[in-house]
């Protein structure tokens, strides 16, 4: 518990951080330009200064900076750095929201141009993992649910990293098409659509049910054999494993996923999520 608190801490340090320059910045503009602004349109309207905007908005400041402004006009200043730090607050809030999908969509876009041949062909590397079943054991031919913990570990290696990655289930590791035809047999809907709701059941209960958002569900037939293709986006949040009585972080390292120590742990999750990344 003491590693997940600490974890947590680092990525919120580096969050306070950008958010607490965002609302500086829209302080700043709020006092320096919304205030001398809304004075500017009351004094139009109002007809009693014939200045232009731009001087007059430079006389206001300059009356700011050398503290020639009255105790009404302070508390005024002071509501307008308010609204600015708000808008500052929400126009990060809004750019990170459309960043993030932007940068999804492209992700997805270029991983649904290839096809699975050209895929499986690649074999496994840092970005790409094959899977033989979900849960049937092939050695011993039954159900051994461990084999879902073997899924989910990838799955979450894929979400910590900076690009994510591919898992083919239904594909051995040299790359032969087994099939998903056993795992179909232990569903209670034995098809596509079962096989599907198990995917996201098990990463709803293990990883997060927000997660299922950065895992997508494709299907591949090739010579009558089903492969379940899950492309996995990066996450917006560290994602953990509970293991007994610990949590455990994986990352892809070459073609394999492993844990991290609580340094190696920190220090990727400054530089992951530093900033929002």
């Amino acid at each position: 518990m003491k590693r997940f608190f600490l974890l947590i801490f680092t990525i919120w340090r580096q969050q306070m951080k950008l958010y607490l320059l965002a609302a500086l910045a829209g302080a700043v503009i709020g006092v320096f330009v919304l205030a001398p602004s809304y004075d500017y349109i009351s004094a139009r309207e109002s007809s009693s200064d014939p200045l232009s905007s731009v001087q007059f908005m430079l006389n206001q400041v300059g009356d700011m900076l050398t503290g020639k402004i009255s105790h009404g006009n302070l508390m005024l200043l002071a509501f307008y750095a308010e609204i600015g730090a708000l808008i500052g607050l929400l126009s990060l809030a809004f750019y990170t929201l459309i960043h993030n999908r932007v940068v999804h969509i492209d992700y997805l876009k270029a991983e649904l141009d290839k096809d699975l041949p050209s895929i499986i062909r690649q074999g496994e590397g840092p970005y790409l993992e094959f899977k033989s079943t979900l849960r049937w054991d092939m050695a011993e031919s039954r159900i051994n649910r461990s084999l879902e913990g073997v899924i989910l570990k990838t799955l979450a290696g894929f979400l910590n990293s900076h690009v994510g990655g591919t898992l083919l289930i239904g594909v051995a590791d040299n790359g032969e098409i087994i099939g998903l035809e056993k795992d179909f047999q232990t569903l209670k809907k034995p098809d596509q659509d079962g096989f599907e709701q198990a995917v996201m059941t098990a990463i709803s209960a293990n990883l997060g049910a927000d997660l299922c958002s950065f895992v997508h569900v494709l299907f591949h037939v090739i010579d009558d054999r089903h492969v379940c293709r899950l492309i996995v986006s990066p996450a917006n949040r560290p994602v953990f494993i509970d293991q007994g009585n610990a949590q455990k972080f994986y990352v892809r390292t070459g073609g394999a996923t492993r844990d991290l120590n609580i340094k190696e742990a920190l220090d990727f999750i400054a530089g992951r999520w530093k900033r929002g990344k």
